[in-house]
């Protein structure tokens, strides 16, 4: 696995995320993936998919920076720091939160398995 292979996964996912592009994350999340959010509940990738196919979450604007990858046998685990702003269910999210996604490589496709966010600041 390659840096910049990862580097262009994390860009994907987060204009998939900012567009609301299903498709995309459908493809970028594992079936099995388990994602911790700032309030401390978990959530699957069919809720985070039903979370943007719905419409209960917007992004009007996402800004990724201080990214760090490790890269470990076929796994890559990525810290990155975004400043975020949008809504869920019409509640106003905003703010920068931490990141930290592990990616693996499956095949020829690289797909996000586990994943947390903390509020900075």
């Amino acid at each position: 696995m390659k840096t910049e292979a990862v580097v262009n996964a994390e860009i994907e996912l987060l204009t998939a995320i900012k567009n609301a592009d299903v498709s995309t994350l459908e493809k970028a999340l594992h079936d099995d993936l388990l994602f911790n959010l700032p309030d401390g509940n978990t959530i699957t990738k069919a809720f985070d998919l039903d979370s943007y196919r719905s419409g209960k979450m917007k992004i009007e604007s996402l800004e990724a920076f201080d990214q760090i990858i490790n890269i470990i046998d076929d796994l890559a685990i990525v810290t990155v720091a975004v400043s975020l702003k949008g809504t869920y269910e019409k509640e106003s999210i905003q703010g920068v939160f931490k990141y930290i996604r592990v990616w693996k490589q499956f095949d020829e496709n690289l797909k996000v398995i586990a994943g947390s966010c903390v509020p900075l600041a």
